[in-house]
This record gives structure tokens, C-alpha cells and sequence, in this order.
């Protein structure tokens, strides 16, 4: 008996036997519902996303976005307020500069529409999500990850509360068209318990952008 025991604790050191497994199917299960219940309580408010565009380490332009779930799950996103801090030319050279800064500020746009898609996942997204990741807890914190997970060649790693189920962060990169995309995004509580993303780094090698965000001014709808 005592051998045995002996070469089971070898075993376990090894990491060849394991005492615990995940029971992947109900932990999907059990953050997909958590996330539901929450994203529906974030359906009664209303907030605003503030952006910085650095292009090279300087400061090029600036969001400002008002975002809010509709009853069918969907994201809504409003852009309020857009502009760049470049100086402005006359002329032709102006009409130009207009065009291609028009053009940045709706690559900018497509890059924060994007980024809602892998904070707000349906529930399908997020059983398929947990299926095919690997998955490993550790102090209290559940971490996943996984690839092809909302268009080929993405990868997504999440890190999930265990006590609540509730998302901490987020990292993916992804392609917007066939320029590549990388994301990280932070989450924080009410205190009333609510889990929201709070702060979003996204960064666009294409342009030579980074555009560092923070979700603010949360208000209940007017009903």
C-alpha cells in the first residue's frame, strides 16, 4: 500500500497524473450563463467610450463613442465626436489631407467595432469558444484559450473569475479585412457587482497606431 502511494505522489509531482480535471462542458456552461446574466443588466445602461489614437508614439487623434446593448444582445455604437490633431492644410493639399485623415478616422472606427465583438460574444461563440480551448485554474483565476474563434486564424486567451464566472481580461488578435489586429482588454465591477470592460489597448501595425480607450459616464437609459 505504502508503495503504491509512494509512486502515485511520483506520479502526481510528474504532472503525469492529475487529481482534478476540469469538467470543460459545465464550465462553459457555467461563464456563458454568468455572462448572459450580467450583459443583460449592462443592457440598462447607457456609456461612453473615449479613444486615443497615437501614431509612432504621438498623439494623432481622438473619439468619442456612446455605447449601448439592445434587447436583441446586439452592440449599439454611436460615434459623437471624431477628430484629428494634425494641422490642417489649405487647398488641394487640404481637400487631400481631409480625405486621407476621414479615411484613418474610419479605419479607427472599424478597429472599435471589432473590439465589441470579442467583449460582447454570444452565447453560442463563447460554448464554442471553451470547447476547443485549453483551459487550466490556477489562485482562484480560470484561463482559456483558443484559435478560429470568430474568424480563421484569430486567437483569443481569456481569464475568468472562478468564485463569479465573470471575465478579468481579455487578449485576441485578429484580422480587420487582411490587416492584423491585436487586442487587450481590462475589466473592472460596480459595486453593485456588474462586471464591464474598462479599459481597451488595440493595436494597429498597418497604420503604425495604437488606440487606448476607456469606457466612462455610465447612466441608466431613459425608459
Amino acid at each position: 500500500m505504502k508503495r503504491i502511494s509512494l509512486t502515485l505522489l511520483i506520479l502526481i509531482g510528474l504532472g503525469l497524473v492529475s487529481i482534478a480535471q476540469i469538467d470543460t462542458d459545465q464550465l462553459s456552461l457555467d461563464i456563458s450563463k454568468a455572462d448572459a446574466a450580467n450583459t443583460g443588466q449592462l443592457k440598462a445602461f447607457i456609456w461612453k467610450m473615449e479613444s486615443i489614437v497615437t501614431v509612432d508614439g504621438a498623439q494623432k487623434a481622438t473619439a468619442l463613442n456612446e455605447l449601448s446593448i439592445e434587447d436583441d444582445g446586439k452592440v449599439s455604437v454611436t460615434n459623437i465626436s471624431s477628430d484629428t490633431d494634425v494641422k490642417k492644410k489649405r487647398g488641394i493639399r487640404g481637400k487631400v489631407q481631409a480625405s486621407t485623415a476621414q479615411g484613418n478616422l474610419d479605419y479607427i472606427q472599424n478597429a472599435i467595432d471589432l473590439y465589441t465583438q470579442y467583449d460582447f460574444m454570444s452565447k453560442g461563440q463563447l460554448l464554442d469558444f471553451f470547447d476547443k480551448a485549453v483551459i487550466t485554474e490556477k489562485d482562484g483565476v480560470i484561463e482559456a484559450t483558443s484559435s478560429d474563434v470568430l474568424v480563421k486564424g484569430d486567437k483569443l486567451t481569456v481569464k475568468v473569475e472562478s468564485a463569479t464566472k465573470l471575465f478579468m481580461y481579455k487578449e485576441f488578435s485578429s484580422l480587420m479585412g487582411k490587416d492584423p489586429i491585436s487586442g487587450k482588454i481590462n475589466y473592472s465591477k460596480f459595486k453593485s457587482g456588474i462586471s464591464h470592460a474598462s479599459t481597451t489597448v488595440l493595436n494597429l501595425p498597418a497604420k503604425k497606431a495604437v488606440i487606448n480607450s476607456k469606457n466612462k459616464d455610465y447612466v441608466s437609459k431613459v425608459m
